[in-house]
């Protein structure tokens, strides 16, 4: 069988890692529910089509339930539009919040060191 080959740096989408916070009176203990708000507020602020050109990926292994800190992946053409999203997100199952960015790197490494 002939072996696929791998896509050349050049040509693979340019990524970025955005850390955010989570700020309320109340912890919020479920990355599903945090996941759910973050799509909505995407799919409500740019529709399907610009959601999916942005690439988006909520890192669930990167979400900090005592910190209420997270990661999200997304391309680097539309770290903005993420930004403004995440601006939208007024209430997460019912309890008042305010999602700001902590930060912005190319990096994972990097982008885990922004949120401690």
């Amino acid at each position: 069988m002939a072996k696929i080959k791998p896509v050349l740096p050049s040509l693979r989408e340019k990524k970025r890692y955005l850390a955010f916070e989570i700020i309320s009176k109340e912890p919020i203990k479920d990355f599903s529910d945090v996941s759910r708000a973050v799509w909505k507020a995407l799919l409500d602020l740019s529709g399907v089509l610009g959601a999916a050109k942005a690439g988006i990926w909520l890192l669930s292994d990167k979400f900090y339930k005592d910190k209420q800190k997270g990661l999200i992946k997304v391309n680097h053409r539309n770290v903005d539009l993420l930004k403004s999203a995440l601006c939208t997100i007024r209430q997460i199952n019912g309890t008042d919040v305010i999602v700001r960015s902590v930060g912005l790197s190319g990096i994972l490494k990097k982008a885990e060191k922004v949120m401690t």
